[in-house]
């Protein structure tokens, strides 16, 4: 029932993601969200995630940023982190990932989406079929709609741990 906004896997941050892995495994592009998956809400892009995006380049990875959020916002990121972006992307629409795909060259299966929010991020990739990445909030202090997004997230990750501990155990 609640599948469609279980994230493929689930890590603490995304710094800890092993690329060069994911990179070996054929995937060639990576569509993040910005707020609280690489930097905390609202902030400029941080040594880590400058350095990040450099190795993404490195290892051959095409990269958006896919974000609600206003222009100035996600450019200004963008800008500092060397990304191609996508503003006012009306996530958890398809049209936003679409066409980020389409900015890479990718399709649903050399593509992963990484993001901090279930009923945005993984819902809207999942629904397209991209393999996704949920990493928990770098900042507990977020907008009043997002708290409220996150109090109705707590008993669906309650289900989705639950079956990953289930399937680890057989």
């Amino acid at each position: 029932m609640f599948h469609t906004w279980y994230p493929g896997e689930e890590v603490t941050s995304t710094y800890q993601i092993d690329f060069t892995t994911l990179r070996q495994q054929g995937y060639c592009g990576i569509i993040f969200d910005i707020d609280n998956t690489l930097v905390p809400h609202g902030a400029p892009a941080d040594e880590s995630a400058i350095a990040l995006f450099e190795q993404l380049r490195s290892l051959g990875f095409e990269t958006v940023l896919l974000s609600n959020n206003k222009e100035p916002r996600v450019k200004g990121f963008a800008e500092q982190v060397k990304s191609r972006y996508l503003y006012k992307a009306g996530k958890p629409g398809a049209k936003g990932y679409t066409r980020a795909m389409e900015l890479m060259g990718t399709d649903k299966d050399t593509t992963l989406f990484i993001g901090d929010q279930l009923f945005t991020d993984i819902w809207g990739a999942n629904r397209l079929g991209i393999r996704t990445i949920l990493t928990k909030p770098i900042d507990p202090k977020e907008e009043i709609q997002i708290v409220l997004k996150r109090l109705l997230e707590k008993p669906i990750l309650y289900l989705y741990h639950r079956k990953v501990k289930h399937e680890q155990s057989k």
